[in-house]
This record gives C-alpha cells, structure tokens and sequence, in this order.
C-alpha cells in the first residue's frame, strides 16, 4: 500500500465517529491490564475494568473544562454509590430499602436533561458492580478492596477523556454535523422519490417513509446543537465555532427548504405525464441530497467542499422545460404552473444554499445566532422541574417507580433462590428495563440473544486460547467492541460485554462457572423487566396517542403564527421563529417515534397505529406546506391591503388549536366545518391580477387549509375509537 492511501485510510479511520471513543476505551483498558499484569495484582482487573465502563458509560459531550467538572460529580456519585453498597450490604431490608429509593431518585435526574439522566443511570449501575464485587467476596462484613479500585478505574478513564477532550475539542462537532448532512441527503433524496413521474404513484406510503427520514434529521439537529451549545457555543469570537455555527443554520435552512412542498404529487403527475418537467425536479432533488452527503465527507475528512457544476446544470434544465411549458399556453397548467414556478424558485434558493457549504466563512453572520440551552440554569429551576415530574401522569415518574420496583423484585429473587452470581439479575434489569415497552421488547430480545452469543463465543475461545494472556487480551478486544456496537447493534454489543466478563473472570476463577449462572440471571433479569413494563403503571403508546396529536397540532399552530408574522414585519431568524420551527418537527418526530413503539405493543393496544400513520402522513403534508410558506419569507411583505390574509392565517391557526385542544381534552371533534370549507374555496380562488408574492401566500395557505378537514375526521375517528376500548374490561397494567 503506498503511503498517500495509507494515510488517506488513517483519515477515515480517524473520521469515523466511534474511533475516538473506542481508542479512549482501549488505552484505559489495555492500560489497566497492564499494570495488573506487570504488578500481579490480577484480582484488582474486574473492578478496575469495571470501573472504566461505568465512567464511559456516563461520558457526555462537553468542552475538556466542562468535562472535567463532570468528572468530578461522577466521580463523586460513584464514590458514594459503592461505600454505601458496602456498608449496607450486611442488612439486607435496610439494603433493599435504600437500592429502591436510591434507583428512583437517579432515574428522576432525567427530569434535568439527558446529561443528567446518563449520569443517574451509570450511577445505578456501579452500585450494581459493587454488588457484584462484594459478593466475589463472599459478602464478608467490613469495607474491602472494591469501591477504591471501582472509582479509580472510573478517574482512569475520565482523566483520559479530559485529556482528549482538551486535544480534539472540535472532533464531535465536525461529527455531528456531518451526521446531520448526512440525514439530510437522505431526506432530500426520499422526498425525490414524490416526483416519479407517474400516475397513481402511491405517495402517501412514499411520504410515510419521509415522515421517518425526517425523525432522523430532527434528532441529528437537536444533537448538533446540543454539542455546539455545551462545548464551544460560548466562545463564538473562535472562527472554528462561528464557522460550524454557519454550517448549522446553513442546515436549518436547508432542511426548511427541503421539506416544503408548494403542490398536489398525484395532480402534478397527471397533468405532466407527458413532459420531463417532473424527472428535471427529481434529478436535481437527487443530485442536491448527493451533494449533502459529500458536504457530510468533507466536514469528517477535514477537506474542502466542491459543489459540483453538475447541480447548476440540471437547474437550468429545470427552467428550460418549465419555459417549454409555459410556451405551450394550456389554460388548465396556469395554477400548477405557478406551483411548480415556486417549486423552481426553492429548488434554486437551495442550489445556492449548498454552493455556499464551499465557503461557510463567507456566510452572513445571523441576526440572532443564539441557542436554546435547555438544561436548568439555577437551583430554583432544579426544583421546579423535578417537582413538575413527580406525578403519576409523567413517564418519567412510572419509568422511576417502575425501575425501583423490578429491582426490589430483582433483590427479592435472588435472596429467594441464591443463584450464583445473583447481582447480574438486577444489572440486566437496569440494561433492559426502558421507559415504555416497545423499547423494553426490542431490549430483551436482544439481550437475550447477545448474552447466548457471548456465551457460545466464551466457550470456544476458552479452549481454543487456554493461556490467560490471550485471554486478557481478547477481554480488552471485547470491551472496546461493546462501546463502538452499543448504540447502533445491541446485540452484539451485549455479546462482546459478556466476553469481557468471561474472560475478565477467567483470570481469577473459573470462567466455565460463569456461563450457565450468566445465563440463567440474563434470563430472570429480562423477566422481571419485561413484566414490570407490563404491569406496572404501563405507558401504552396507543394511550396517548391523542394527546401525541394535539401536542403536533399545536406546534404546527405556532409555527403557522411565527411565519405569517413574518410576512408582516420582515423575515428575522431569531430564536423564537427557530424555536417554533424546531417544536414543529420535534412534534412531528416524537409521533413517528411513538408509532414505531406502538406497532410493537400487544394487539390490543396498536388498534389505533392505522390512524395514527394516516394522521403522521396528514401532519407531515401539513408541516411541508408551512415549511412552503416559510421558505419564501423575505421576498416581499404583505402590505395593508392584504391583511386579509393575515387574518385568514390567524383563523387556520386557531383551527388547528380547536382540535389540538379537543383531543387533547377528549372533546368530541366535529367531523366537519362549515367556516373552514369557505375559508378553503375563497383561498382557492386567486385572482389574475394578484402579484407573485400575494398568491404564493394565498395558495399555500389553501393548501394548508385543505388539511383540517382530513385531520378532524381522523381525530373524531380515534376520539370514538378510544372510547369504545374504554368501555370494555380493564386489561392488564395497574395504570
């Protein structure tokens, strides 16, 4: 290999976004096995590896200075956690007392933010560790060995991390916002997959798809930001940090521009069967999410962006066959026309949003380049979100109570049966056990399988490398597989963790004994998390469904309010339009990810999913239009003659709060509305004499309009739905 392609390989090694992660995991266990090795000290390698996992476990994006306030805390929790495991060891009521108070508490820090929730999690996990080390030592009374190794292991690794995070402090942003690229070329070319030219294309299955996409690209925005915020977003005088924050609003606005939508698909389609007007916008859509995703290379491989001529070309072909149109002078294209001139307009404004990616340091700096930090910014707000969040009525409240109860269940088992290595009972309840049960399912299944795989793997390569060396070695391997896998394919990742225990065992037992006693605990361990999301205070998503619709319905509302204000004052990206655009396809995300939950409930509970995904499909339609209307904010404002206009958008908006307010209430909905109807036919007509910028406004705003129809039959449809499931037996769950 010569050496431009091996440092060319290096390059994306080093761009993938879990090398780093896995190299920190490495170094700190490859560096804890050798000191035991070299000093003999192999008894102390289980807690001091377990101890690195618990810190990486609780890792969070930060600035090396946050990082290592972080790693105090941490350090501290986990301190706390493993003396108080030893001292209450010997009494057990008072032990499993403490276990159930101390598991809630933790899981309610996620009250906080996510930061807070990681934190409380590995926590809780540690303590298990403790369990487990106590118990290695036949749970003798007195203070020994164990928490002392656990926390070093822990600041191991944490000083690393710091370390790290103080050399590459810009390394997470580059990958969270290629990520983001990344999602959004795939998006753009889902939404290229509307303009197949052909009739009876069934586009409500193809944007079902781009309702999931969209999920993706939301969920990589919230995470760009979040990294951008808490690592560098203060330090906006660096022209590192203004240029990823230009490369973010850059992709705000190109994720507003790529899910607008100025057209009915299938008119378009019938209409221009016989041109290739609609193959031109498909094509260019295509070439635009291909440009996306080599913005996304160049940001992970540190290289220039080229935006390729390529694009600027099939845009002049777009116009070309659009002038062709126009040429032909069919008076039945004129409306579909102008729809597509506006489809033109975006597709060009979008071109040269990508052309800019070339050189984001010469983008204007925005009006208002501020971030929504929402972690709590005092004691008082501390305070006020926890006691928001101690209700029966919050998922996270059942999720705490629920986790605090299967692990008492969990601590009661294991002293009813005395399996060997009994604590792992209650580890693969915290591991399993999730906050609804479509995750919990999907958890379990895999848990299960990883942990057989991890076993069958364990026994072969006990006897196909005897030598406990290799054995250490491959412990190490195991360890930094679990990190890079546990995110993205749990169950190998549970596989490799179980390796490492095997081995990591070996060393100073018998790790053959381990396997079934693994084995068994994996089993009850996934029981009782599986019937504790089952029967206690369960959050079935079919549920709240209708309040996941109107909390939709009321973002897009506000949405609606915060462009057409716009079209009165001037456009103005200031946080309280981003932030009302942002709660709009947060909304839209959270419904998809809650239908995708649901499908993996009992049959009784997914009765609803088929309106649940037709009322996404609407919702998402909904939400392109206005991302239609709010694309084109800025190229002229509506004047006082027109506040007409104004008015009509105030009227749509309180509609979509009417029914947000039904379901939300469990109002009956009215399945149909006069005002609405005439509000949609004086929309639908457009004068000629109207000027471009009145009638884009006016036709998307019917367009809009047209959606509370469908949207009201599906809400009184789910609203009746419900109440005829209500008036059946109750069926299992204390809810």
């Amino acid at each position: 290999m010569s050496s431009t392609a091996l440092r060319h390989s290096l390059r994306r090694l080093w761009a993938l976004d879990k090398f780093g992660y896995s190299l920190r995991v490495f170094i700190a266990l490859a560096g804890s096995l050798a000191l035991c090795w070299a000093q003999g000290w192999m008894h102390a390698l289980i807690p001091l590896f377990l101890g690195v996992v618990a810190s990486a476990l609780a890792e969070t994006d930060d600035s090396w200075q946050g990082r290592l306030t972080a790693l105090l805390v941490t350090l501290g929790c986990f301190s706390a956690a493993a003396y108080a495991v030893e001292l209450l060891f010997p009494y057990p009521w008072l032990f499993v007392s403490a276990l159930a108070l101390s598991s809630f508490a933790l899981t309610m820090l996620g009250a906080l933010g996510e930061r807070f929730a990681t934190l409380g999690w590995a926590t809780l996990i540690l303590a298990i560790y403790s369990m487990i080390g106590v118990e290695q030592r036949g749970g003798s009374a007195g203070l020994g060995p164990e928490p002392l190794l656990l926390v070093a292991g822990a600041a191991w690794y944490g000083l690393l991390s710091v370390i790290w995070n103080a050399l590459f402090a810009h390394q997470p942003v580059q990958h969270s916002l290629a990520r983001l690229f990344r999602e959004l070329g795939r998006y753009l070319k889902l939404k290229a997959a509307l303009f197949e030219p052909l009739r009876q294309l069934d586009v409500e299955q193809r944007r079902l798809a781009l309702a999931r996409q969209n999920g993706q690209v939301v969920a990589a925005l919230n995470a760009a930001k979040e990294i951008i915020l808490h690592r560098v977003g203060h330090d906006r005088a660096n022209p590192k940090v203004g240029r990823y924050l230009k490369l973010y609003f850059l992709a705000q606005d190109i994720h507003e521009r790529a899910s607008s939508s100025h057209y009915p698909y299938n008119e378009l389609a019938e209409a221009f069967f016989h041109s290739d007007v609609l193959f031109r916008c498909q094509r260019l859509l295509r070439l635009h999410g291909e440009a996306c995703q080599r913005l996304a290379e160049a940001i992970e491989l540190r290289q220039p962006f080229e935006y390729r001529e390529l694009c600027s070309e099939a845009l002049e072909d777009l116009h070309a066959s659009l002038d062709h149109l126009h040429l032909q002078s069919n008076p039945a294209w004129r409306h579909l026309l102008r729809s597509l001139q506006a489809l033109a307009g975006n597709l060009a404004t979008l071109d040269r949003l990508l052309g800019s990616a070339s050189n984001p340091d010469a983008l204007a700096d925005e009006q208002d380049s501020s971030l929504l930090d929402r972690e709590p910014q005092s004691f008082k707000d501390v305070v006020e979100r926890l006691r928001l969040q101690l209700t029966p009525t919050s998922l996270l409240f059942r999720h705490a109570l629920r986790l605090a109860i299967a692990l008492a269940a969990g601590y009661g088992l294991l002293h009813w049966v005395h399996p060997a290595q009994g604590y792992w009972i209650l580890l693969t309840t915290v591991f399993v056990c999730q906050p609804n049960y479509g995750a919990t399912r999907r958890k379990l299944v895999q848990r299960i399988a990883g942990t057989v795989l991890g076993l069958v793997l364990g026994w072969a390569l006990f006897d196909l490398f005897p030598s406990t060396l290799m054995q250490a070695f491959f412990a190490v391997a195991a360890g930094v597989a679990f990190f890079a896998t546990r995110s993205s394919r749990y169950t190998l990742a549970t596989a490799a963790i179980t390796l490492m225990v095997l081995f990591c065992f070996n060393q100073v037992g018998d790790g053959y004994g381990l396997i079934v006693p693994r084995l068994v605990d994996t089993l009850l361990g996934s029981l009782i998390a599986g019937l504790a999301v089952f029967l206690i205070l369960p959050d079935w998503q079919g549920r709240r469904l209708e309040r996941m619709l109107a909390n939709t319905l009321s973002c897009n509302s506000s949405y609606l309010r915060q462009i057409i204000r716009q079209y009165a004052s001037g456009k103005r990206d200031d946080l309280a339009y981003r932030l009302a655009r942002r709660n709009a396809h947060n909304a839209d995300a959270a419904l998809s990810s809650t239908l995708g939950n649901m499908l993996m409930e009992p049959g009784h509970f997914r009765k609803q999913a088929d309106i649940g995904f037709r009322f996404l499909v609407l919702s998402h339609t909904l939400l392109s239009y206005l991302s239609g209307l709010g694309a084109h904010r800025g190229e002229g404002l509506l004047g006082a003659d027109q506040a007409q206009l104004l008015a009509d958008a105030e009227r749509i908006a309180g509609s979509l709060d009417e029914i947000a307010g039904q379901l939300g209430e469990r109002h009956p909905v009215a399945i149909h509305s006069d005002a609405e109807e005439q509000l949609a036919l004086a929309l639908e007509q457009v004068p000629e004499e109207l000027d471009e910028q009145q009638r884009l406004v006016q036709t998307q705003l019917a367009l809009i309009c047209r959606q509370l129809g469908p949207l009201r039959t599906l809400a009184a449809h789910l609203l009746r739905g419900q109440d005829r499931a209500a008036a059946r037996p109750d069926t299992p769950g204390l809810s």
